[in-house]
């Protein structure tokens, strides 16, 4: 019987953990997986228990077998494939149980994919596991290969995803299984690790699961705890198999266990007999709200809207003394500013939270704010954490960046997480507007940028981040002519509502430094020539402001708005370039 054939009238229970059981018994030194080579008795053993527990589907040792995991040569990889498979296939001979080659997420080389599921089909394996991945997209080469070499391989895929349904990469499970629904090489598609069973039922229960795909679900035992920098999961059999049995009945087809479980787990879930299920319908549930909406805080929720925009950047303090950005911050309020905005430590360099200064500014001074979140700093957790946080503090509005790497001399001790790009996070708050903020959603915006090479490269990101539920854009400062026509044509080509970027330059030594050393921003010559070293503050400021007026009025008819940036949150400044934007209304 093939595994297709048994599908049709059963639950395919798979086996459970075999990484988390190795090393409760040898210890987490060593990778699990290298036990294939030495001490192949070993991994016999545990794949032993799980066929005697029950389980009709075993997953070859090889879930961290790729270069990077076992820093190795792929002949190396070769081996460990070749031993592990025999193994798993000594281990179900004669036991009607199908073995499947077990295949981990692979951060460097995603060609490695490839190459594995050719060991893997040389050595005759005809079923594919590839699990606790952050997507399936990267597959796309790996799976197509499987399919040209054997029309009648089965392949799961499972993405690992957290408590709201989402990958570390941002992605969600609804847009996965939808992706996965058009996908002909995929047969079934599920999600495994990282939640313990209560989660995953909730995740899948809210999850609409494609008809056309087999669907599987290999929940975590549960939470862990580190105990001697070891994870160490509770014993919960039947907690366990109570929820997973609650998984089966949505219809789910093929199940199992990860992390923490043993087989013990799965010999409990053998004895219960789950029965087929049909698919349950998803049923959203919408949530009550208990705080008092904030509706309409959005920039643009009117797209009737037929004045210029105002959004003002103020740069959140490096130390103590917000003295005169609160300063600034109440002027802009008291002149009808539109949104105020506060970078997320710009260029990699320590600042106040945007989204706390955002929190301060606005319950002070009752202005719109708008903070900007960045990709570099936080991961996937954090991130959605922050937003709910701002979320509950009445904050509507978010510029989303993929934000300025962390200078070179702080690497050593300060790593980028860049679990997402600006896109990709834009695509996890668009969720999060479908289902937590479902009564008054949040507004984002992306940045532009005129200075890439390539400007149609520019303009079909403008349309991801569009697509992906961004309703503004905001650009880099802008002095050069040039720049100004290409932002002229972005503007033609998208039809997006873009602020264009103004900001003052106050000095001759401020105009070198942005010429020279900040990315992304072109300052030509003949403005920095307009400066003079004798200059004093006033004299240097009215050149930035008869510069930045300038601009305006080359960018006003085809912009949508001005979005200034403050040189030291001076108040004076913002007077300036406010008196000058009223001037060509």
């Amino acid at each position: 019987m093939n595994i297709k054939d048994y599908l049709e009238n059963n639950i395919l229970i798979c086996d459970g953990a075999f990484g988390t059981f190795y090393s409760q018994f040898y210890g987490t030194e060593i990778l699990p997986e290298r036990a294939v080579l030495t001490h192949p008795e070993r991994v016999l053993d545990i794949h032993g228990q799980y066929v005697s527990s029950g389980a009709r589907l075993l997953r070859t040792a090889t879930f961290a077998v790729n270069k990077e995991s076992l820093n190795c040569d792929f002949d190396e990889i070769k081996k460990y494939i070749k031993n592990a498979f025999a193994l798993a296939k000594k281990a179900a001979e004669g036991k009607n149980v199908f073995v499947a080659a077990d295949i981990g997420p692979i951060m460097a080389d995603k060609a490695e994919y490839t190459e594995i599921s050719d060991a893997f089909l040389e050595e005759g394996a005809d079923i594919f596991v590839f699990e606790t991945l952050p997507g399936i997209k990267e597959l796309l080469p790996a799976l197509e290969f499987i399919k040209s070499k054997n029309e009648k391989a089965f392949i799961i895929c499972q993405v690992a995803v957290n408590s709201y349904g989402y990958t570390q990469t941002g992605e969600s499970i609804k847009d996965i299984f939808e992706e996965a629904k058009g996908n002909p090489y995929i047969d079934a598609i599920g999600t495994n690790c990282s939640i313990g069973p209560s989660h995953m039922y909730e995740v899948l229960s809210e999850t609409e699961l494609p008809e056309n795909k087999y669907v599987c679900a290999f929940p975590n035992a549960g939470y862990p705890t580190l105990i001697q920098n070891r994870f160490v999961y509770n014993s919960n059999v039947n907690y366990f198999c109570d929820k997973t049995e609650e998984i089966a009945a949505l219809g789910v087809n093929i199940i199992g266990g990860c992390c923490g479980t043993n087989p013990g787990y799965i010999s409990e879930l053998d004895k219960r007999e789950i029965k087929l299920s049909e698919r349950k319908k998803t049923v959203v549930h919408k949530k009550e709200h208990f705080y008092e909406s904030d509706k309409k805080q959005g920039l643009f929720f009117d797209s009737k809207i037929n004045k210029k925009i105002i959004a003002v950047e103020l740069d959140p303090p490096k130390g103590t003394d917000y003295g005169e950005l609160m300063a600034t911050a109440s002027y802009l309020k008291s002149e009808g500013v539109d949104a105020i905005t506060f970078a997320d430590s710009p260029s990699g360099r320590t600042r106040a939270s945007s989204i706390l200064m955002s929190v301060k500014v606005k319950n002070e001074t009752g202005a719109v704010v708008m903070p900007h979140i960045c990709c570099r700093d936080t991961n996937a957790i954090g991130l959605s954490s922050q937003i709910l946080g701002a979320y509950l503090n009445g904050i509507r509005n978010f510029l989303v960046i993929t934000g300025d790497p962390v200078p070179g001399v702080s690497r050593d001790d300060v790593k980028s997480v860049f679990n997402f790009d600006s896109v990709k996070l834009m695509r996890f708050i668009r969720e999060m507007n479908e289902t937590c903020f479902t009564e008054d959603n949040v507004f984002y915006g992306g940045a532009v940028s005129y200075s890439k090479k390539n400007t149609d490269s520019e303009i079909k990101r403008i349309l991801l981040k569009k697509e992906a539920g961004a309703t503004f854009f905001l650009t880099q400062p802008v002095y050069d002519d040039k720049d100004i026509e290409t932002l002229e044509y972005i503007k033609r080509k998208t039809g997006v509502k873009m602020l264009c970027g103004i900001m003052p330059l106050v000095s001759k030594r401020n105009a070198n430094f942005i010429k020279n050393e900040i990315t992304g921003i072109t300052v030509p010559n003949s403005i920095v020539d307009l400066y003079d070293e004798s200059m004093t503050k006033e004299e240097g400021r009215a050149v930035g402001i008869k510069i930045s007026a300038d601009i305006m009025k080359k960018t006003y008819d085809f912009a949508d708005g001005f979005y200034f940036t403050i040189p030291f949150n001076r108040t004076q400044t913002a007077k300036a370039l406010l008196l000058e934007a009223k001037k060509l209304s």
